[in-house]
């Protein structure tokens, strides 16, 4: 009797040990499901985002393509969009008003670069904002006392100077312009930077290429996704 009642235990433990054992597969079945759900959703996601950069890419990509097309020198970034305009084609020295050469160059820059921003209606409603920065380099301002003045008055000149190619942008007239004028004056935003964002070469800052405005064209972040070509 002692044997079959030993028996009769292992049997019965050994049917826990059967459903417990069913139970676990079931947890490890789920868990696996969701990773697998959760890898799928990553990967589209990351897909969908890969995309995305590939359409702006491609739109800053003939942006740069046409001003070089027009022999108008800048320094564009393809990746990043920003279009880098020294402040010696532009301004004299603190000044914030366009020189004479500035505005030679602008009247070239302007239409070259709206036109190419602007004119695909495809594109055009995917665009937040065309961000106007001013910038200038870290050395002492003319005239100023302090640290804290020296910081306002570069300020101030960068935010000046980003106001200024704002404006010619808005009143300047030219081919193309009327098709999509009330959507541009929407979008164009101006920032004035100072010596905050220097261009550093081998480790110290290059004051020429500091001071600058830069242009950049921001995206909604659906962009790819509503526009599918």
């Amino acid at each position: 009797m002692k044997y079959i009642k030993y028996k009769t235990d292992i049997q019965s433990g050994g049917d826990e040990n059967v459903f417990w054992v069913t139970m676990s597969d079931l947890l490890l079945g789920l868990v696996v499901v969701f990773l697998v759900l959760f890898v799928f959703a990553i990967t589209g996601y990351t897909q969908a985002k890969v995309s995305e950069q590939e359409k702006r890419y491609k739109v800053t990509e003939k942006i740069a393509e046409e001003l070089k097309k027009n022999n108008i020198n800048v320094d564009a970034d393809k990746f990043s969009g920003r279009i880098k305009i020294s402040d010696l084609e532009l301004f004299e020295l603190n000044s914030w008003e366009l020189s004479p050469k500035g505005r030679e160059y602008m009247a070239k820059f302007v239409p070259v670069y709206i036109n190419a921003v602007m004119k695909d209606p495809k594109v055009r409603k995917n665009i937040t904002q065309i961000i106007i920065e001013g910038h200038t380099d870290s050395q002492t301002f003319a005239g100023a006392k302090s640290e804290e003045e020296k910081y306002y008055k570069n300020m101030e000149l960068s935010l000046k100077r980003a106001n200024s190619v704002a404006k010619y942008i808005i009143f300047a007239d030219f081919d193309g312009k009327k098709d999509y004028q009330e959507d541009l004056f929407k979008i164009i935003s101006v920032e004035g930077k100072g010596p905050s964002n220097p261009v550093i070469v081998n480790g110290k800052e290059d004051y020429s290429q500091s001071r600058r405005v830069e242009l950049q064209v921001m995206f909604k972040e659906n962009f790819m996704l509503q526009d599918k070509d």
